[in-house]
């Protein structure tokens, strides 16, 4: 699949070539994390996107008592929200890792590509009259929710040093770089 990707992307045109070069797509993947290492930080990083959620409304009410009844910042409204979030982030991370040698790079910078993308439905609420107060709150559950995820997948759900294919007999594919001899002496 991977060395599929790599040949179809060699003929793309040199400006989409570019492209993948400065997103560091360079089908030279490092040794995925386990399915269970996966799984494990989803669901740390759900629980705990969920906690700094509850943390931030209570905090948020306490500071701006004006928005005790403001719906957005019930668990059940949040929850359905962030719950498909934090699952699509943790999909993300496998799929990266397979994609670039480096991998949190890339992760990080989609992360917050994300993120900036995600704040738009606040501004929107703000813009057709929801409390700013409200508002504010909602961008920081945004902001934790996304600190919460990338710590824990690249924490929790490591990825090999080595390229995956000097790891188990070349299933996959790196492509060497033509910077670097690959001739013994």
């Amino acid at each position: 699949m991977i060395r599929a990707l790599y040949q179809w992307t060699r003929r793309w045109p040199v400006w989409a070539r570019r492209g993948l070069d400065i997103a560091r797509i360079d089908f030279r993947p490092r040794r995925p994390p386990s399915t269970l290492s996966v799984v494990l930080a989803t669901v740390v990083a759900l629980v705990g996107s969920l906690l700094a959620d509850a943390l931030l409304a209570r905090l948020g009410i306490a500071m701006f008592p004006s928005i005790g009844h403001y719906a957005h910042l019930r668990f059940s409204d949040y929850a359905k929200l962030t719950t498909p979030g934090v699952v699509g982030a943790a999909l993300g991370w496998p799929l990266v890792v397979r994609v670039s040698s480096q991998p949190r790079w890339l992760y990080l910078r989609a992360a917050l590509v994300v993120t900036v993308v995600l704040l738009t439905p606040d501004a929107a609420i703000w813009y057709l009259g929801q409390p700013a107060d409200g508002v504010f709150v909602l961008v920081w559950m945004h902001l934790a929710i996304a600190v919460v995820t990338f710590l824990s997948m690249i924490t929790l759900a490591q990825v090999g040093r080595r390229r995956y294919s000097e790891t188990r007999g070349n299933p996959g594919f790196a492509r060497t770089s033509p910077f670097r001899s690959t001739d013994r002496a």
